[in-house]
């Protein structure tokens, strides 16, 4: 097993250079779009029919970017005041005060995490920074790398991380392929300002501390609706908000210069809060809910399974077509490829509906879930003791949402538990070489 597992990466990752090696030249000699959001100032545009004939046939199609009239003309008046000597946080409260929409508001449905409430410092240099605006096609900017899950059980495979190339790995196409808008001299202006206000910071002397917060991504500020991040300080973790220092003020949105909440002095009320929802008169309530939660999964497996079962039917039919076609005479290579990779999509359709008959088979109950909830009545004592990473995983299942009001000194907890159905998101482990 574990030569064929050796032999298995090692073509897996010859696959892998052939397939990124084939990307990387139709970026750089065609100057191809090969998917990802458009840049904000550009919308994608349909280019007819994919040159593979298998992907032609099965309808894909090749998309390029198109000039946006209403927010390519905020790009070039982001690069022509940034050219006039104003800063990034100056730009941002000029286009907040005029009423432009920054990019997460003008695209609503792929920024839900986002509030849109104004334009941020961020915002503002990363459209400075982003070279597809002079016409060419960048790809490679980031890079998947692997880890380990656990490098003395090397069986339970890989987690993979993307991290950012180095300008010099981008791959930039040899000429401009959809249009400018900004020239070449404008944009390299724009990068020698930047490079001359850069500070450049001393090395960091080591590896950074992973440090841990039990509640992470649940707090949100009540003044401008934005996720809070976390800060390590004096040993302790704290949530903090600082809008000012990365948004436009311009909106009128009355927010202190910074927001801090110790992690420490919410934990205990939230403890007890937690357990009124375990408390004999809601005990029955609650494992409703939790029930109904754990049914929501199942509902998504039945889903994907309906879903695979399309796939290997339309497989099938596909196969039995391409079989007649090299039977009445067509070209043996070009059909070989099309039933091979039919194939390949038939193997994941199959993997997908084994992967969902293994997880009904382990599906929960109600009677399951209530004897869990009444064997663990005391969930404060039940908290307290529990080991780090399985209190974060308590707190996070319950969906709990955290809403901190700086003026009152509160904060409002919502929990819900039928977040499965709420969203379509769910907790994803992906690894390599195992399930």
């Amino acid at each position: 097993m574990s030569v064929f597992g050796g032999v298995s990466k090692g073509e897996r990752n010859r696959v892998r250079i052939r397939v990124r090696s084939a990307m990387g030249a139709q970026a750089r000699l065609e100057g191809r779009f090969l998917g990802g959001r458009p840049p904000y100032g550009y919308t994608l545009t349909d280019l007819g029919p994919h040159p593979h004939p298998a992907k032609a046939g099965d309808g894909k199609r090749l998309h390029g970017l198109a000039l946006d009239p209403v927010t390519g003309v905020t790009v070039q008046r982001i690069f022509r005041e940034f050219l006039a000597g104003r800063g990034y946080l100056a730009i941002a409260e000029r286009l907040t005060a005029d009423g432009v929409p920054c990019p997460s508001a003008e695209d609503p449905e792929r920024n839900r995490h986002r509030s849109g409430i104004a334009w941020s410092k961020s915002a503002i240099r990363v459209i400075l920074t982003n070279p597809r605006y002079t016409g060419r096609q960048i790809w490679n900017k980031q890079r998947k790398d692997e880890t380990l899950l656990d490098i003395e059980d090397v069986t339970l495979g890989f987690t993979t991380t993307l991290r950012w190339n180095s300008r010099e790995q981008w791959i930039v196409s040899d000429r401009v392929v959809h249009p400018q808008l900004v020239d070449d001299e404008t944009f390299a202006q724009a990068q020698d300002i930047m490079a001359s206000r850069s500070r450049t910071a001393a090395p960091h002397g080591g590896k950074r501390a992973s440090h841990p917060y039990l509640l992470r991504g649940a707090f949100s500020c009540s003044d401008c609706r934005r996720k809070m991040e976390g800060h390590w300080a004096h040993e302790e973790a704290y949530y903090r908000c600082r809008f000012p220092a990365e948004y436009a003020q311009a909106n009128t949105i009355q927010h202190p210069r910074n927001i801090y909440l110790r992690e420490r002095d919410v934990l205990g009320p939230l403890d007890h809060w937690l357990a009124k929802v375990f408390s004999p008169h809601r005990i029955d309530g609650t494992i409703d809910l939790l029930a109904e939660s754990a049914q929501a999964p199942a509902d998504d497996q039945a889903v994907r399974a309906d879903r695979a079962k399309r796939t290997l039917a339309d497989c099938d039919r596909k196969l039995t077509t391409y079989r007649a076609a090299l039977e009445a005479g067509a070209d043996p290579v070009v059909v070989t490829e099309w039933i091979a990779q039919t194939q390949e999509v038939r193997a994941r359709a199959e993997s997908e509906l084994r992967a969902v008959q293994a997880a009904r088979a382990g599906q929960l109950t109600r009677d399951d879930v209530a004897a869990l909830v009444r064997a663990n009545t005391d969930l404060v004592e039940i908290l307290r003791v529990a080991e780090h990473a399985d209190r974060a995983a308590l707190y996070e299942q319950p969906g709990l949402m955290l809403t901190y009001d700086h003026g009152k000194q509160k904060v409002l907890v919502e929990m819900n538990l039928n977040q499965h159905l709420a969203s379509p998101r769910g907790a994803t482990v992906c690894v390599r070489g195992g399930t």
